[in-house]
């Protein structure tokens, strides 16, 4: 395989739950969900059972004909809150890309003075995917770095900053595209008034709002989606990561006077598509993992739970300078650190994951001195205690 990733040198055979176990038999608590994607843990029995027998009847048709799976993830997402019409692709860069489309269509449909609308105002130290449009859109350079030029139309103002997006609308300006919480910048969480804002804002200029809810979306932070803590709609909201409870789903959901543009008859012939994008076993997968969150009251339980684990991590930070600041929502948590107050002499992030990969703890790094939290939004409460025992004790250098 091309070394594309920095790999840990463990190998993952098996998954239960909120536990993984390596090829040498040692058993982890996975604290970190594998960047969000297993939301109901590892082999939950019940996404298995839909694969399973899904993948007896249907696989894959194409997009000209329907399926069972499609219509039933499709209702279930517009259930939850947000009344959209859903395009099913693989992963959240795919349905950035597609929403990010829909905008240059929206501002091609109401022109500015000087001809259509197609800029995306997007911030600083977002994540938004790292195909082109994704990666433009990005607020790091790191990600777009060596690949330049990059696609022109993006603008980047600071996170959290509503009158730093007013002072960048223009008549080319299409929408606005921002994460509920900022995920791969260490779990940045806005000023109240920053959603309502962007709403505001929005309305006011005609302008697309798309929320990012790749990290923050299906339960997650103790709300079905990340938007809906500021009591806001957005007009598209982009989704992967956990909607697949692990399988490669991405989806972009869109208002239904929004949708439109893509309706193929305006055009003349499909305007943005995907081939396996939608695909039997996926969908069914998804939808099942819907039916589970809502039966089994997992929104609830994230709020309830990630409540509980800010609590004592913010009663650990009152006792150990090295904690700067722990925050987030639900069960997306980042804790901010001084690595000079750190003990064992870490210098980054990553040395603090691989001592608690050593302890039989999955966690993650985001930048040098943010650690991120993401179990399984199933995980047992007694694991999760056992869990942060152990990211507890490494910080402070036990």
């Amino acid at each position: 395989m091309s070394i594309n990733y920095g790999r840990f040198p463990i190998a993952m055979v098996r998954g239960e739950g909120a536990t993984l176990w390596d090829a040498e038999g040692k058993a982890y608590i996975d604290l970190f969900a594998g960047f969000g994607g297993p939301l109901l843990g590892h082999c939950h029995p019940e996404l298995v059972d839909a694969v399973t027998e899904q993948a007896r009847k249907l696989w894959f048709v194409g997009n000209l004909l329907h399926t069972e799976p499609q219509t039933r993830l499709a209702e279930r997402i517009a259930s939850t809150g947000f009344d959209g019409r859903s395009f099913f692709c693989h992963a959240g860069a795919d349905a950035n890309e597609a929403a990010i489309k829909l905008a240059r269509l929206h501002g091609r449909a109401r022109p500015g003075e000087k001809g259509p609308r197609y800029k995306v105002i997007s911030t600083l130290r977002s994540f938004h995917g790292r195909t082109f449009g994704a990666m433009a859109a990005t607020g790091q350079e790191r990600v777009w770095q060596g690949f330049e030029p990059t696609l022109p139309g993006f603008v980047h103002v600071p996170y959290g900053d509503v009158d730093a997006v007013a002072a960048a609308i223009d008549d080319e300006t299409a929408a606005v595209l921002a994460e509920p919480i900022q995920g791969e910048s260490g779990v940045i969480v806005p000023p109240d008034d920053y959603w309502p804002g962007l709403r505001a804002l929005c309305d006011r200029h005609e302008l697309l709002l798309i929320a990012d809810e790749v990290w923050t979306g299906c339960g997650r932070t103790g709300r079905w989606f990340g938007h809906q803590h500021w009591n806001i709609e957005p007009d598209i909201l982009t989704l992967a990561k956990g909607v697949g409870g692990g399988l490669a789903v991405g989806v972009m959901c869109a208002r239904p006077a929004v949708a439109e543009l893509f309706d193929y008859r305006k055009h003349g012939a499909v305007a943005h598509a995907t081939t396996l994008g939608g695909n039997a076993i996926a969908m069914a997968a998804a939808a099942r993992l819907f039916e589970v969150i809502e039966r089994d009251r997992l929104v609830d339980r994230a709020a309830a739970l990630g409540a509980k684990v800010m609590q004592r991590l913010r009663g650990f930070a009152a006792s150990h300078p090295a904690v700067r600041e722990v925050r987030g929502k639900g069960l997306f948590i980042g804790i901010e650190l001084d690595l000079a107050a750190v003990g064992g002499g870490f210098e980054n992030g990553r040395q603090i994951v691989e001592r608690c990969l050593d302890r039989g703890v999955v966690i993650n790094a985001a930048g040098t001195d943010v650690l991120r939290l993401a179990p399984p939004l199933v995980i047992d409460e007694a694991e999760l205690d056992r869990g942060l025992e152990v990211v507890e004790s490494v910080i402070a250098g036990a």
